[in-house]
C-alpha cells in the first residue's frame, strides 16, 4: 500500500507534466513507447505468445498506432502501418508452415492495432482545439474513481462485484468511485469557467463522471480476465505497487476513448 501510493505521487506529476506541457510529438512518442511496453506484457508475459519476433513486430505496430495520433498525418497512412502489420502476421503464418496457430496471429492483431487506437485517444484529445486542458479529463476521471473506488471499497466494501474475476472489487467500492469521479469532474469544469471562462455544461460534466467511471471498472476487469486466463497476479513489475504497464493503464484504454467520442459528440466546455 505505501509503495503503491508513493509510486503514484512521484509518477503521476511526472506524466501530467509531460503531457500539458510538452510538445504533442513527445507525449505521442511517451505514449507510443507505453504502448509497445503494454504489448510485450500482453504477449510474452502472459505466455500466450512465445516468439520475441512476433512481439517485436506487434510492438512496433502499436508504437506507430499511437504516433500516428499525435502525427497529424492522414488516415491513410495508419490504414497502411496496419495493412501492413496484417500482412506481416500472415507471413510469418506461412513461413512456419502454418505451425503458427490463427488464434495467436488475431491476438497479435489485437494487441498490436486494436489496444493502440484505444490508448492513442489520450494523444487525438491532446491534438485537438484546446487539447491541452481536456487532455485532463480522462485522468481526472481514471485516477480520481480509481482511488475513490479503492478508499471506499476498503472501508465500506461488502458486495462482491465479481468475485471470480477481481476479488477486491465491491459494489460499493465502484459507487465511491462515481461519486469521486463526477465530483471531480464538476471541480474540474468550475476552474474551466473561472480560469479559462468557458461555457460549461454540468449535467455533461456529471454523465462524463459517470460513463468513464463505468468504462474504467469494465476495463479493468476486461484486464482482469486475461490475467485469470494466464493465470498471473500482475502483468508486469515496471512501476512499484501497481505492477506492469497495463496493471496501470487498464482503465484508461476505455476510459480515453469514452472521453474522446464525448468531447466530439457532447463537449463538456466551449469558449
Amino acid at each position: 500500500m505505501k509503495t503503491r501510493v508513493i509510486a503514484a505521487f512521484a509518477l503521476l506529476p511526472l506524466l501530467l507534466l509531460i503531457v500539458l506541457a510538452a510538445p504533442g510529438i513527445l507525449t505521442a512518442i511517451l505514449f507510443g513507447l507505453l504502448m509497445a511496453i503494454a504489448v510485450y506484457e500482453l504477449l510474452l508475459c502472459t505466455g500466450f505468445v512465445k516468439s520475441m519476433r512476433l512481439c517485436i513486430w506487434c510492438a512496433l505496430s502499436g508504437f506507430w498506432c499511437v504516433l500516428w495520433s499525435g502525427l497529424n498525418i492522414g488516415y491513410g497512412w495508419l490504414l497502411l502501418g496496419i495493412l501492413i502489420f496484417w500482412a506481416v502476421l500472415f507471413a510469418e503464418m506461412m513461413y512456419g508452415q502454418m505451425k503458427l496457430p490463427f488464434e495467436t496471429v488475431s491476438l497479435c492483431f489485437f494487441a498490436g492495432s486494436v489496444l493502440p487506437l484505444l490508448l492513442g485517444a489520450v494523444v487525438r484529445i491532446h491534438a485537438m482545439e484546446d487539447g491541452r486542458i481536456f487532455v485532463l479529463i480522462p485522468f481526472v476521471i481514471a485516477f480520481l474513481s480509481d482511488t475513490g473506488a479503492y478508499f471506499t471499497g476498503l472501508k465500506f466494501g461488502k458486495h462482491k462485484l465479481a468475485p471470480v474475476i477481481s476479488p477486491k472489487k465491491t459494489i460499493e467500492g465502484v459507487i465511491g468511485g462515481v461519486v469521486t469521479a463526477v465530483l471531480g469532474m464538476v471541480i474540474y469544469c468550475l476552474f474551466l469557467e473561472v480560469l479559462f471562462g468557458m461555457d460549461v455544461n454540468y449535467i455533461y460534466a456529471l454523465l462524463y463522471g459517470i460513463l468513464g467511471t463505468a468504462a474504467g471498472v469494465f476495463g479493468d476487469l476486461c484486464f482482469s480476465v486475461v490475467k485469470r486466463t494466464a493465470g498471473i497476479k500482475d502483468y508486469g513489475n515496471l512501476i512499484p505497487g501497481h505492477g506492469g504497464v497495463l496493471d496501470r493503464f487498464d482503465s484508461m484504454m476505455l476510459v480515453g476513448p469514452v472521453v474522446e467520442v464525448l468531447l466530439l459528440l457532447i463537449p463538456v466546455a466551449v469558449k
